[in-house]
This record gives structure tokens, C-alpha cells and sequence, in this order.
């Protein structure tokens, strides 16, 4: 049962996208039929709007967002200054739209996660929940190797502590008071599938089935998905790190009772041989000592990105939606400027780095 509210929430849909001009027109036809029929249905605000944020795209990604933001009432563009990254961009959208949305709702723009789950989202939302999960009913749409690897992912990040939604990538809801939250998260080295958990408020589960890619090709091919991964089991646990001195240990106890074996030998007249097996083990003990050094010198490179201080992304231009007028300011004295008479694109004149 919906909870009884005097106004409709106001919906921000964030996609971001990097060169997505393939894609780009089916999915703002498709977002536009949802949020139409949501504003029909009284469960969105008529100012409800979509907020496409262009990564630094190669293409004419940011040039078709101009071309429909003059066209669609619904359509808000965020232009990076470089690639940031899908993380970094996704967060930017996010930032943004909490200046005039009342909840926030992440998508990507290949319409494999279906926009059609959005209602159920925002059903969710005005029953009290402040963030609503998309969640995968399958993976059949996966290669065997993929689904093989992404569980394998998952089980790993929960046997090291993390807490992070089975089957969940970054579809999802955010009220506007679990924006304010994210915001207090200082990290610089993003994984927003295990950040937002720790924010703790009231959630739920929306289950929907997966798509293929609509147009165009992943922007997640198997070295990028390895990386994610290992950013995020380094970003969210220290677990690893744990395990080093753990094998440290094992690896010390192991070498003292081989010496004590050697000894006992010796001692009763047998001649311990085998230069292979000597040769064999300091490889592995060298082996192990670069492995650890390779994961120590992991952590450190991340405490130094965090220490620096960089800005997570720099924005160049910001334009609203027609439909954001009656939102609000976007926050004058938030750093946004206008920079024409029809206010058509505004420069976001503060740099992002928490």
C-alpha cells in the first residue's frame, strides 16, 4: 500500500554513458514512456527528469544529449571534462541530481537492466524504503565463464566480509536522504555496489530480467571486469592484506619444522639430499614474498589516491531540464553558473574530490 504523500516525489533517472550514440536515442524514448506513465499514474512529480552524464565520450554522445535536451522537456545533460570512469560519472549524476530530486534512480544506457523495473522502484520508495536494489532473477544471458566469475566474485567479497547484494550491479533507487549520506563517504577509490549497503537505511529488492545489449558494444570487456573486481575486494576489505600475514606465519612455521626434520636426520646418520627440493622451495617462498608485496604495494597506491586528494571528476557543462525549472535552483551557490540567456548550459565551476 502506498504511503499517503501531499506532492509526488520528484524522479532523477542518471545514465551514464560513454559513447553510447548508438544506444543513446531507443534508450531516451524508453525512459521518456516510463516517466510519462509514472507522472500519469501520479507516482512521480510532473518535474520529474532524466540526467544523462557524458564520461568524456569519443563519439557524438554529448551532442545527441544536447540535441534532445531541446526536444525532450525531460532530458538534463552533465558533461565530464576527461573520462572519470563509470563509477566516478555515476556518482557525478548522482551528486547532481540530489540538488532537485526528491530520489534518484541509476541506470546504464544499454538498456540491458529494464526500465520498465523503475515503477516497482518508485512503488517501493513511497512505502518507506529509502533504497530499492535491481537484482538479476538469472544470469542466462551471461557466457558460462562470466556467470562461473561473477559468483565466484560474489562469494569471495562475503567470505572477506563485505556486504554487498547478490546478483545487484548499479540499478538502483536512492532517496534523496540516502544521497546526503553518500555524500559523507570520502573515498576516492569508488565501488559504489559495496558503499551503498553501508549506508544502512531501510531497503528492498526488485527482481528483473536482464537484456542483451540493445546496440553497440560493452564497455566492460574481461581485463576492465577483472580490474573492477579486484578494486573492489582491495577498496572494501582488508581481509587480504590479513591473509599475507597469515601465509607469513605458516610459511615460518613450515621452514622451522623442515629444519628440525633436517636436524633429526642428521642426527641419525641419514644424509639429507635433494637440491631440487631446496631450489623448489625458495622459489616458492620467493614467489610468495613478491605476491605480498605486490598486494601491500595495492594497498599503498590506494592510501596514496586517497591522501592526494584529487577531484573524483571535473564537470564542463551542466544542462537542465525544462522540466527541473519548477524544482528548484540548481543550487547558485552550489558552484552552478549560467552561462547563457536561455540558461541552456551551465559550468559547474567546482572541481569533485571530496
Amino acid at each position: 500500500m502506498l504511503a499517503t504523500t501531499v506532492q509526488p516525489p520528484v524522479l532523477g533517472i542518471v545514465v551514464p554513458c560513454y559513447n553510447e550514440e548508438e544506444v543513446l536515442p531507443e534508450t531516451v524514448r524508453r525512459l521518456t514512456d516510463v516517466l510519462d506513465r509514472l507522472v500519469r499514474e501520479k507516482l512521480v512529480a510532473a518535474g520529474s527528469f532524466m540526467l544523462f552524464v557524458d564520461d568524456g565520450s569519443r563519439d557524438r554522445t554529448w551532442e545527441l544529449i544536447e540535441s534532445y535536451r531541446r526536444t525532450n522537456p525531460r532530458v538534463a545533460g552533465l558533461k565530464l571534462a576527461r573520462n572519470a570512469g563509470h563509477q566516478s560519472a555515476l556518482l557525478a549524476g548522482l551528486h547532481r541530481a540530489r540538488l532537485t530530486a526528491d530520489c534518484a534512480v541509476s541506470i546504464d544506457a544499454d538498456l540491458q537492466d529494464d526500465p520498465e523495473a523503475i515503477r516497482e522502484f518508485v512503488v517501493k520508495y513511497r512505502e518507506g524504503f529509502d533504497i530499492v536494489y535491481g537484482i538479476r532473477q538469472s544470469r542466462a544471458t551471461d557466457t558460462a565463464f562470466k556467470r562461473g566469475t561473477a559468483q565466484m566474485f560474489y562469494k569471495l567479497l562475503s567470505r572477506l566480509g563485505a556486504k554487498i547484494e547478490y546478483n545487484h550491479a548499479d540499478y538502483r533507487l536512492m532517496s534523496r536522504r540516502a544521497l546526503d549520506q553518500l555524500e559523507r563517504f570520502k573515498e576516492v577509490n569508488l565501488f559504489l555496489r559495496g558503499i551503498v549497503p553501508m549506508i544502512g537505511f531501510k531497503s528492498a529488492r526488485v527482481y528483473f530480467d536482464r537484456h542483451e545489449r540493445f546496440a553497440g558494444e560493452s564497455k566492460y570487456p574481461l581485463k576492465k571486469m577483472l580490474s573492477f573486481a579486484w578494486d573492489g575486494i582491495t577498496s572494501l576489505s582488508v581481509t587480504p592484506i590479513r591473509l599475507v600475514t597469515a601465509a607469513g606465519f605458516a610459511l615460518f612455521l613450515l621452514s622451522v619444522i623442515a629444519g628440525l626434520y633436517a636436524v633429526v636426520q642428521k642426527l641419525a646418520g641419514n644424509t639429507v639430499t635433494g637440491w631440487a627440493s631446496l631450489m623448489v622451495s625458495v622459489w616458492f617462498v620467493g614467489g610468495i614474498q613478491l605476491i605480498s608485496l605486490g598486494l601491500i604495494g595495492e594497498y599503498i597506491g590506494k592510501i596514496y589516491k586517497e591522501v592526494k586528494r584529487r577531484p573524483l571528476y571535473i564537470i564542463e557543462k551542466d544542462a537542465r531540464a525544462e522540466a527541473e525549472s519548477g524544482n528548484g535552483a540548481a543550487a547558485d551557490g552550489d558552484g552552478f553558473r549560467d552561462e547563457s540567456a536561455e540558461g541552456a548550459g551551465r559550468v559547474l565551476g567546482r572541481e569533485y574530490g571530496r
